[in-house]
């Protein structure tokens, strides 16, 4: 057996006993696995589904037309000087106002469009892959925390941490040529292929956020995050590490969580964290759309890492 043989059987074991091992979970507790995963789906209803699903249509619709690419046309110097494709700030921009997934989901749209090469891509994941104004404003900042103004400044702090970060990254980079001359035709039914497509996008999200939310609980039953919260529990509160490690799993739940200490000093901070990084769950739905466009996952999550990072620290500066 070749070396890449034994590994790609090794991931592949892993994968299958760490799968049947949450099947039993559920199976043995089947009156608490089930409660969560109704909680994660109602959660994804009341917080998620709202903010996200117009604003993936009207994504789809903008990319779909060609109106999304011409608009970025006259910043084509700006995004330049930044290495970056003309697409980029039109990608950004709706991957601002959309929140996770929209903005892989946009870049993915463009590539098999042939708007963007693979090394656009790659840069342009750093960039597009941010949380928006209605789920940080409204359901962290509004519902969770009680006050607009926190959900503000995690947006304001959240922003920043992906601009800067993902300029400089591009700054660092190679030029390249943008774009590929294979174009796909228009499409022809833009409105149903839009609608269609946000609507598979947006129960996709619910369908990663519920799961996660019952891997989550797994993962706390079972004390498996327990050295990760040990190290954690030397510079906060226990409840809030444990907040923080349902977080890194899925950040919805986590988010929620953290609010519900927000006394603790590092509640904001920490939420925004959790935002900017994303976890597992919001991490897979964004790969699930990059990895076409031959983005490094590796690359990806350390960068989100480094974003998620700038952010705690300019949250913790302003408190």
């Amino acid at each position: 057996m070749t070396k890449s043989r034994f590994k790609r059987l090794l991931k592949y074991s892993a994968l299958f006993f760490a799968l049947v091992a949450l099947a039993a979970a559920i199976i043995i507790f089947p009156e608490r696995y089930v409660l969560t995963c109704f909680t994660g789906f109602a959660m994804w209803a009341e917080c998620v589904l709202p903010s996200l699903f117009p604003f993936m249509v009207i994504t789809l619709i903008l990319v779909k037309t060609g109106l999304a690419e011409k608009a970025s046309l006259p910043l084509r110097r700006v995004t330049g000087l930044f290495h970056l494709p003309p697409a980029s700030a039109a990608c950004f921009l709706l991957s601002a106002l959309s929140g996770y997934p929209a903005g892989s989901r946009v870049l993915s749209e463009f590539y098999d469009g042939g708007s963007l090469t693979k090394s656009d891509c790659q840069k342009l994941s750093y960039l597009c892959s941010t949380s928006g104004p209605l789920f940080i404003i409204g359901s962290v900042g509004f519902k969770m925390f009680g006050d607009k103004i926190i959900g503000l400044k995690i947006l304001a702090a959240h922003l920043l941490s992906v601009i800067i970060t993902s300029l400089v990254i591009a700054l660092l980079s190679k030029s390249g040529k943008s774009g590929s001359p294979a174009r796909k035709a228009p499409d022809k039914n833009v409105l149903y292929n839009s609608f269609y497509g946000a609507v598979i996008a947006v129960a996709v999200a619910g369908g990663f956020i519920a799961f996660f939310c019952v891997t989550a609980q797994i993962f706390s039953d079972f004390n498996l995050l327990k050295p990760l919260q040990l190290l954690l529990n030397l510079f906060m509160d226990e409840k809030l590490s444990s907040a923080v490690c349902t977080g890194l799993i899925e950040p919805t739940t986590g988010c929620r969580a953290v609010a519900a200490l927000s006394g603790e000093k590092l509640a904001v901070a920490l939420a925004g964290f959790l935002i900017t990084f994303g976890g597992v769950s919001i991490i897979l739905q964004q790969l699930s759309y990059l990895l076409n466009c031959g983005v490094n996952p590796f690359k990806f999550v350390a960068v989100k890492l480094i974003q998620a990072a700038i952010c705690f620290v300019f949250l913790l500066l302003t408190a």
